[in-house]
C-alpha cells in the first residue's frame, strides 16, 4: 500500500500540476498557443498509463510484496507485469507532451495568444492579464485600475 501512496502522490499530486502549469502559462510566457487537442490526448493518456501502473500497487502492497528488493517472488509477477505495461503507456503520453511542446514553441506555430484567454482584457481581475502575452519588459508606466466589483479582489 505505502508504495502505490507515495507514487500516486508525487505523480499524480506533483508531477501533473507541473503539466497544469505548463498549459496555463505557456501562452502568457511564450505568446503562442499550444494544441489543445494534442494537449487533452496527452493527459488522458497520461492519466490512464499512471493510473495502470499504480492502482495495482495496492495489491500488491496489501497482499504483502515488501519494497526495495531486487526480485520478486512470482506470485506477484501479475501485477508487477500490468503495472509495468501502465508504464510503457506514460511514456507514451510523456511523449506526447515533448510533441505538444516542440509545436508549440516551433517557429512554424505562429497563432499567438490574446492577452487574456477568457476574453478579459477590459475587465480582467488581476494584473497579469492585462497586457500582451508574452508581456513586454516594462509593462506599466502607472498602475492600473481593476473595475472588478467580486467579493474575492476586494
Amino acid at each position: 500500500y505505502v508504495v502505490a501512496h507515495f507514487h500516486y502522490v508525487l505523480s499524480m499530486g506533483a508531477v501533473f500540476a507541473l503539466f497544469a502549469g505548463f498549459y496555463y502559462w505557456v501562452g502568457k510566457i511564450f505568446g503562442r498557443t499550444y494544441p489543445e487537442t494534442l494537449g487533452q490526448i496527452h493527459f488522458w493518456i497520461t492519466f490512464f498509463g499512471v493510473n495502470l501502473t499504480f492502482f495495482p500497487m495496492h495489491f500488491l502492497g496489501l497482499s504483502g510484496m515488501p519494497r526495495r528488493i531486487p526480485d520478486y517472488p512470482d506470485a506477484y509477477a501479475g501485477w508487477n507485469a500490468l503495472s509495468s505495461f501502465g508504464s510503457y503507456i506514460s511514456v507514451v503520453g510523456i511523449c506526447c507532451f515533448f510533441v505538444v511542446v516542440t509545436i508549440t514553441l516551433s517557429s512554424g506555430n505562429n497563432k499567438r495568444c490574446a492577452p487574456s484567454p477568457w476574453a478579459l482584457e477590459l475587465n480582467s481581475t488581476t494584473l497579469e492579464w492585462m497586457v500582451q502575452s508574452p508581456p513586454a519588459f516594462h509593462t506599466f508606466g502607472e498602475l492600473p485600475a481593476i473595475k472588478e466589483t467580486k467579493s474575492y479582489v476586494k
